[in-house]
C-alpha cells in the first residue's frame, strides 16, 4: 500500500503536467490568432515575438518532474492567466468589437509587460539550474519550400533558446543555426533583419563554455561572408571579442575567429576597428608563434594583409617586426602558409620603397629563390605567386637584378621558359622581356645561358602575349653583335623565324618577326644566312604587300648580291 504522501505528490506533478499542457496549447493558439489581426499590427507584432519566446522555452522543459517545483507552476499558472486574458484581447482586435482604441492599446501594453515579465522568469529558471532542457528542438526545420512566416518562426525558436538556455541547449542551438546559414542563404537575412541573434554574439564569444564560444566564432565568420552584414557585425561589437578569442580561445574557437575576421578585413571600413582593439599586436604574435596550425596561421596572415592596405597600420606592423616574421614564414612547410606570407609582403612593399629594401636585406629574396628551385616540389601557383613577388621586389634597379642574377636567377627563368605551364611561363616570358632591358651586360648573360633557342620556340606559342613577348625580348637580345653572331650560327633560328612569316599564314606578330631579321640583316653573316635560307622569296612576297620592314630587308639582300657580284666580275 501506498504512502499518502506519495499519492500526493503523484496528484501535484500530474495537475502540473496538465498545467503545463494547457500553456503550451494556449500560447501555440494565440501566435496562430496573433497573425489575423488586422489592428495594432505594431503592437500584436511585440506580443507574438515573446509568445515565440514563451513557448519554445516551456517546450524545451517536457520532461521536467513539475513534483516540488511550486515556483514552475506558478509560473505556468501566471502564463496560463496572461494567455487567457490576451486571447480574449485578441478575439475582440479580429471581430473590432472594442470600445476605445486608446484602451486597447493600454491593455495591450500591459499584456506585452506581464508577457515579457514571464520570459525573464523563465529565463532565470533555466539559468539557476531549476530546469534543464528536455531536448535540443522542439521545432523542426522547416523544409525546402517553407514560406518565410515558418522560417522566421524557427529563427525565433533559435533565438529563445539562445537566451533562456543552459550552455548545452546553446551549443544545440548554434549548431543548428550555422547549418542553415550555411546551406540556405535565405536565412542570413532573415536573422539579420528578424532577431536579435546578432547582438547576443559578443557575449556568447566570451563564454566560459569552448563549445559555446567555438560555434558562435563559426556563426560570425559564416555572416562575415556577406558583404551586407559586415557592417552590422561590426556595429554589433563583435571585433573586440573577435579578438579575446583569438588570445585565449580554444584553438578551433582561433581558427573560426581568424577566418571571421579576414572576412570581417576585407572590408577596409572595419581595418581601423582591429587594429584599435589591439588585433595586429595578437595576429603578429600568432604568426610568430611557430605554430603548427595551418588553419589558424593561414588566415591570420591573410587578416594582416587585409589591414597592411591601411598606411597608418602597415608603418605599425613595420615596427612591431612583421618583415622578418614574414620572411620566416616564407620557410613554411605549408603551400598555403607561404602563399599568404608572399602576398602579405607584396602588400607591405608596394609603393615603399624603404620596405622593399629591407624584405631584400633580410632575404626575402632567396627565400622566394627557393620556391622556384626545380628541385623543390611547389606547385604552379606558389610559383607563380613567388615570380610575381620577385618582380615587385628585385626589378626595379639595376643594382636589385644584379643582386638577383649573382643568386642564380636567370637558370630559374630559363627553366621555366623550357618546362612551365602556361600560366608560369608567361611570367618567365615577362621576366626575360623585363631582364633584357636592364643592361647590356645582363643581355649578354642571357644570350650565353641559351634564352634566345627558347625564345625561338615560343615566336609560335598559342598565347598572344608570350609571342609578342619572345619576339620583342628576342629583338633585343641579338643587338648584341656577341648574341647576334651566336644566333646566326644555328641555321634552324633563322629558318624558324622565315617559316613563320609566310604570306599565307595569319601572324599576329609578323612586324616583330621582321624587326629580328632587320637586326640580323646588319651584320655580313645574318645577310649571308638569310640569302642561303631558301625563304627570301617568302620576303619578296611580303614586300609586294607593301610592307615596309620587308622592303628594307629585301633591298638589303639585293644590295648585297650587287656587291658580291661586282666583287667577282672585278676579281
Amino acid at each position: 500500500m501506498r504512502e499518502r504522501g506519495e499519492e500526493e505528490g503523484e496528484t501535484e506533478n500530474d495537475d502540473g503536467a496538465r498545467g503545463y499542457r494547457r500553456a503550451i496549447e494556449l500560447l501555440s493558439s494565440l501566435i496562430s490568432l496573433s497573425h489575423t489581426t488586422k489592428v495594432f499590427q505594431v503592437k500584436w507584432q511585440l506580443i507574438r515575438g515573446k509568445l515565440e519566446q514563451l513557448y519554445s522555452g516551456l517546450a524545451a522543459a517536457q520532461d521536467c518532474d513539475f513534483t516540488g517545483n511550486s515556483s514552475i507552476r506558478g509560473l505556468i499558472s501566471a502564463v496560463i492567466s496572461t494567455a487567457e486574458e490576451c486571447r480574449d484581447l485578441a478575439r475582440r482586435c479580429v471581430d473590432l468589437t472594442y470600445s476605445g482604441k486608446l484602451l486597447m492599446q493600454s491593455d495591450l501594453d500591459v499584456v506585452a509587460a506581464k508577457f515579457e515579465a514571464h520570459v525573464k522568469s523563465l529565463s532565470s529558471f533555466y539559468t539557476n539550474g531549476i530546469l534543464a532542457h528536455g531536448y535540443a528542438l522542439v521545432v523542426s526545420r522547416p523544409g525546402p519550400a517553407a514560406s518565410r512566416d515558418d522560417m522566421k518562426f524557427y529563427i525565433r525558436d533559435l533565438s529563445t533558446r539562445l537566451k533562456i538556455g543552459d550552455s548545452d541547449m546553446k551549443s544545440e542551438a548554434l549548431k543548428a543555426l550555422n547549418e542553415i546559414l550555411r546551406e540556405d542563404d535565405k536565412y542570413v537575412r532573415i536573422v539579420a533583419e528578424t532577431s536579435d541573434i546578432l547582438p547576443l554574439l559578443s557575449n556568447f564569444l566570451e563564454s566560459p563554455n569552448p563549445v559555446v564560444q567555438e560555434k558562435s566564432a563559426e556563426t560570425v565568420s559564416l555572416f562575415a561572408g556577406f558583404d551586407s552584414y559586415k557592417g552590422l557585425l561590426v556595429g554589433n561589437g563583435v571585433v573586440p571579442s573577435l579578438i579575446r578569442v583569438l588570445e585565449i580561445g580554444s584553438e578551433f574557437g582561433k581558427e573560426n575567429t581568424a577566418r571571421g575576421l579576414q572576412k570581417l578585413t576585407e572590408n577596409s571600413d572595419n581595418a581601423w576597428s582591429v587594429s584599435a582593439h589591439g588585433g595586429v599586436t595578437v595576429l603578429l604574435r600568432i604568426c610568430d608563434s611557430g605554430s603548427s596550425n595551418t588553419r589558424l596561421i593561414g588566415p591570420s596572415c591573410g587578416v594582416l594583409r587585409n589591414l597592411a592596405g591601411v598606411d597608418e597600420i602597415k608603418k605599425f606592423m613595420v615596427e612591431e617586426g612583421a618583415v622578418s616574421t614574414f620572411i620566416r614564414l616564407l620557410r613554411w612547410k605549408e603551400e598555403t602558409v607561404q602563399i599568404r606570407a608572399i602576398e602579405f609582403l607584396q602588400t607591405l612593399v608596394s609603393g615603399d620603397e624603404p620596405v622593399r629594401q629591407m624584405v631584400v636585406r633580410e632575404g626575402g629574396v632567396q627565400s622566394l629563390l627557393r620556391v622556384l628551385d626545380p628541385n623543390c616540389s611547389y606547385s604552379s601557383k606558389t610559383r607563380e605567386i613567388a615570380l610575381r613577388a620577385i618582380e615587385s621586389f628585385s626589378m626595379s634597379s639595376p643594382n636589385s637584378v644584379n643582386v638577383l642574377l649573382g643568386l642564380g636567377f636567370l637558370d630559374r627563368v630559363l627553366f621555366f621558359l623550357r618546362h612551365g605551364e602556361v600560366a608560369t611561363q608567361e611570367l618567365a616570358i615577362k621576366m626575360a622581356f623585363r631582364l633584357c632591358r636592364v643592361s647590356e651586360e645582363t643581355k649578354k648573360a642571357m644570350g650565353e645561358a641559351g634564352f634566345m633557342s627558347e625564345l625561338v620556340k615560343l615566336l609560335d606559342a598559342k598565347s598572344f602575349q608570350i609571342r609578342d613577348m619572345a619576339a620583342e625580348a628576342l629583338t633585343s637580345l641579338i643587338s648584341i653583335p656577341r648574341n647576334r653572331k651566336k644566333f646566326v650560327q644555328e641555321d634552324s633560328n633563322i629558318v624558324r623565324v622565315l617559316q613563320l612569316l609566310d604570306p599565307e599564314e595569319k601572324s599576329s606578330n609578323r612586324q616583330l618577326l621582321l624587326s629580328v631579321l632587320s637586326s640580323l640583316i646588319n651584320s655580313s653573316s645574318g645577310r649571308k644566312k638569310i640569302a642561303a635560307s631558301g625563304y627570301v622569296k617568302t620576303l619578296e612576297k611580303l614586300a609586294e604587300t607593301e610592307v615596309s620592314e620587308a622592303k628594307r630587308i629585301v633591298r638589303k639582300l639585293s644590295e648585297n648580291r650587287f656587291r658580291s657580284l661586282f666583287n667577282i666580275i672585278w676579281h
